[in-house]
Formats: structure tokens, C-alpha cells, sequence
């Protein structure tokens, strides 16, 4: 496999993978992590878009907090039926969207503030075509609005021996097939084999000054909610951005 756009998005329009996250929007919900961030950020009224919404998990609890002015967006067709249908089935009143983050089809500065959960934004292949969602999301974005996203992060994983033999394959001139950066990860799954980009501060920290964001805090989810054991089920520990279009 090679890690694309077409490859990625095979894999979260297919039914397995578009059941387990509506198993998550259904019995998981949003984290503690999230709860906290987002309700200190954005405001009720806020105009709120929500990037790689999935099945629905972030906005339904968003939804559940009073929030009634968000929009989900998903690039996989069958992620954004499932969330629609989920919608129906709850009486929430919550508008989902296809989209494509590198290509937004909004104007300039009409958010209060976006999210892109769950490692999202690592999920698309090609550190050029992040560098442009970022742009994007920025451009969108009025002046003075949050965005929170998450990333993994290379120097706190768990998975320390593999990433050192990576580096010796990339040093090497010898990096996995498919793959175009170090830290690009392509893992078999039940579903089918997974992408995901898996960077260090630093990196994420350069791309997005270069963008123009104003970096007010990251964190690792553990270090600031003992999540559930639903949720360490679900996902990963993984690091918290929290930036800022200036204002």
C-alpha cells in the first residue's frame, strides 16, 4: 500500500472502519480531555467547524453540552451517512458535511473556532498536504479563534525500539515502501492497513508558525484528565494542541 489520499480514504469509507467509530460515538463520547478544553475555549453560540467528525463522536457531545452552531465535516462519504442517520435517531439537530480539509469550501474568517479530533490531521499523507490544511483552517478562521487538534507524539510512544530501527531504515536510504517522511507509519488493522503521521514538537511547532498560528498550549491527554477505561480502550494516549489565529 501506498500512503495517498485514495489509499486513506478507502479505509474510513469502509463499513468496518465506519461501524467502529460509530460504536465510539455511541458508547464512548467525548473525553474528559476534550470536556475540559472545549468548554473553556469556545462559547455556546460560536460558530464551530469540525474537521474529521467521523460518526459523529465530538459534535454529538458538543451537541449535549449546548452547543448548536457546529458543523461536521468528513471527507469519507460513508462516515458522514452514518453520522446523519445517527443524528436523526438522537433528534440532534446537527449539520454534517463531505469535505475535504485541504480545500475548504467556506470564505475567509468565518469561524469562531475549529477542532480536528482524534489524530485527524495526521491521517492525511504528505507533510505538503497537512501544511495546507493548516492553511486552510487558518484561513477560515476569524481572527482571534482557537482550533484544537491532537497528534501522537514520536518522543513519548510507547513504541520506542520500532521508531529506532525506522530511523536507521531512513538514514539508510532504505525507508519502507509507500511511506514519504520519517515518521509516516502504516499499520495492519482488522479493517485494513491504517496511515498515520506521527511527529515530534518540534515539527508540529514549525509547521505551525509557518502557517502564522500562535501556539498557546500542548499537552498529552493523560496530563490532563484520567480518562476512562472506555477511552484508553478507544484511543491512545496522544498530545493536545491548543493555537490561535491572531487576533
Amino acid at each position: 500500500m501506498e500512503a495517498n489520499k485514495e489509499a486513506v480514504h478507502a479505509y474510513f469509507d469502509s463499513d468496518a472502519v465506519v461501524d467502529h467509530y460509530a460504536r465510539a460515538a455511541e458508547r464512548v463520547g467525548l473525553w474528559e480531555s476534550e470536556e475540559k478544553i472545549f468548554q473553556r475555549l469556545f462559547k455556546p453560540k460560536d460558530s464551530l467547524l469540525e474537521l474529521g467528525c467521523g460518526a459523529g463522536r465530538i459534535a454529538f457531545g458538543m451537541h449535549e453540552l449546548g452547543y448548536r452552531n457546529l458543523l461536521g465535516m468528513d471527507f469519507a462519504r460513508n462516515m458522514v451517512r452514518r453520522a446523519r442517520h445517527m443524528a436523526e435517531v438522537l433528534e440532534y439537530s446537527i449539520p454534517f458535511r463531505v469535505g475535504d480539509a485541504t480545500d475548504l469550501e467556506f470564505e475567509d474568517a468565518v469561524f469562531d473556532g475549529a477542532i480536528f479530533g482524534f489524530n485527524g490531521l495526521m491521517q492525511i499523507p504528505k507533510a505538503t498536504q497537512r501544511l495546507q490544511a493548516l492553511r486552510e483552517i487558518f484561513r477560515v478562521l476569524r481572527p482571534g479563534a482557537w482550533f484544537v487538534f491532537t497528534t501522537h507524539d514520536r518522543e513519548r510512544s510507547p513504541d520506542v525500539a520500532f521508531w529506532k530501527a525506522e530511523q536507521q531504515r531512513w538514514i539508510n536510504d532504505a525507508p519502507p515502501k509507500g511511506l514519504h517522511e520519517f515518521g509516516d507509519r502504516l499499520e495492519p488493522k482488522a479493517a485494513g492497513v491504517h496511515f498515520m503521521h506521527v511527529p515530534t514538537i518540534a515539527e508540529m511547532e514549525a509547521k505551525l508558525r509557518a502557517v502564522g498560528f500562535h501556539i498557546e498550549a500542548h499537552l498529552m491527554r493523560s496530563e490532563l484528565a484520567n480518562e476512562s477505561k472506555q477511552v484508553r480502550e478507544f484511543s491512545d494516549d496522544c498530545r493536545i494542541w491548543v493555537v490561535q489565529r491572531p487576533a
